[in-house]
C-alpha cells in the first residue's frame, strides 16, 4: 500500500493552512488531477470540529474517477482527517496537522491508500511520491498565493 508522510515549515499562520487544506470545495481550483469536488453534507461534532462527506474527482491520464470521502475537521487540535467512503480506493485515509511556530507554521501529511484498479495502481505507484510532492507543493502555492504579503 503506497503511504507518504512529510513536514514542512512554511511562513504563514497554522490557522490559514488549515482553513485552506479544510475549504475541501475549492481543491478543483488549484490541486493537480482534481477535476471536480462536490460537498454531501455537513455536521458539527462535539468540541468545535466538523464532519464533511465529500466527492472528488480525480482525473489521471486516460483515467477519471469519483470517490467519496469523510474528512473530519478538529480546529480544537489543528487536525484534519480522511477517511474513504466510497469509489476506486480499497483503502483511503490522511492526516493534516498543524503547529504553529514563531515564524509560521509546521505542516504534516501523511497519506496511504491503495486503489482496486491494479492497472491504476500500477499507473499511480511508479510516480506516487512525486505525485504526493506535487500535491503539498500546490497547498503551499496556494497559500503564497492567498497569504503572502503585496509590495506596496
Amino acid at each position: 500500500m503506497p503511504h507518504h508522510s512529510e513536514t514542512k515549515h512554511l511562513p504563514y499562520q497554522a490557522v490559514q493552512m488549515y482553513g485552506l487544506v479544510a475549504d475541501v470545495a475549492r481543491y478543483p481550483e488549484f490541486l493537480p488531477w482534481t477535476a471536480a469536488a462536490r460537498i454531501r453534507s455537513r455536521s458539527p461534532i462535539a468540541g468545535g470540529g466538523e464532519v464533511m462527506e465529500a466527492d472528488l474527482v480525480i482525473s489521471f491520464k486516460v483515467f477519471r474517477e469519483r470517490f467519496g470521502s469523510r474528512v473530519t475537521l478538529l480546529p480544537g487540535e489543528n487536525k484534519i482527517l480522511t477517511e474513504y467512503i466510497d469509489g476506486p480506493f480499497k483503502h483511503l485515509k490522511s492526516v493534516w496537522t498543524f503547529q504553529q511556530t514563531p515564524n509560521g507554521c509546521d505542516i504534516s501529511f501523511e497519506v496511504d491508500f491503495e486503489f482496486r484498479n491494479p492497472i491504476l495502481a500500477g499507473l499511480i505507484g511508479l510516480v506516487f511520491n512525486e505525485a504526493m510532492t506535487r500535491v503539498v507543493r500546490a497547498f503551499e502555492a496556494r497559500a503564497a498565493k492567498l497569504y503572502a504579503p503585496t509590495n506596496p
